[in-house]
Parts: structure tokens; sequence; C-alpha cells
């Protein structure tokens, strides 16, 4: 199966850091069917952020503005889905170093049954030429 590449659109959210913050969105976007195609979230400075890729950009807005949440974005960012093998990820990076894109940032994991996921960042300016170079559909 071939890889297949879009962009999407991605949102942050800046909460404290403490136990079931995380938690008490994600179950928001749960009881409100909103579904997710990504979601990272890490600290920063003594604050956590969370990035959430919704797969419908308007309904994640529509909740966030009835849950009062703090959105910064929306900002653009390129998902791969594939068929794992050793070298997948390293083979979107030269890619892109190919193309002279730079990768603000990434984050990749397997999806289990020979299936992977990579997220890629790269800075505005950049996103339609990283997508071209990858072969977004």
């Amino acid at each position: 199966m071939p890889n297949t590449v879009r962009t999407a659109k991605y949102f942050k959210v800046q909460v404290p850091n403490k136990p079931g913050e995380g938690a008490r969105y994600l179950r928001a976007l749960e009881k409100a069917n909103v579904d997710l195609l990504a979601f990272l979230g890490f600290p920063t400075k003594r604050r956590a952020q969370m990035d959430f890729v919704p797969a419908d950009p308007a309904a994640f807005k529509a909740l966030a503005k009835r849950a009062k949440w703090k959105i910064k974005g929306s900002k653009t960012c390129l998902l791969v889905q594939g068929e794992d093998r050793v070298g997948a990820v390293a083979e979107h990076a030269n890619i892109l170093a190919k193309a002279k894109v730079n990768i603000h940032a990434i984050s990749a994991l397997t999806g289990g049954a020979g299936r992977y996921g990579v997220i890629l960042w790269v800075k505005p300016k950049d996103v339609k030429k990283a997508a071209k170079a990858l072969g977004a559909g």
C-alpha cells in the first residue's frame, strides 16, 4: 500500500501542567464526537502544550468556542501514513532536505499491523513546497 500524504490544520492550547488536564480536553472531544487525526502533549516551561489535529477543524473550533478554550491556530502540518518499513521516516526527511525545506518538528510512530504515521511541522512559508515535494494529494 502506498503512502498517503496530506496537509492538515492543527490548533494548540496551553494548559496547567497537572494531572487530568489532557484527559479533560480529550473527554470533551469524545463527548462532542470530534475525531482527531493526531494529538500531542508536552511540557513547556511551567505549563503544558497540547496540539490537536482534528479531522474536522470546524467542529473542533465550535467545541473550543463552547468550552471557552483559548486555542491558537489554525496552522498547517503534514500527515503521512503508510506501510511500515525500515527507513520510512528517513525517506520523508531526505525528500524535504533535497527540496531545501527545514523540518521544524517531527513525530512518528508505528500504528501496528505494519503501518506507521508521521506528522511534520515546517515553517508556514514552506508548507506548499513541502506538500508538493512529498506528493500530498
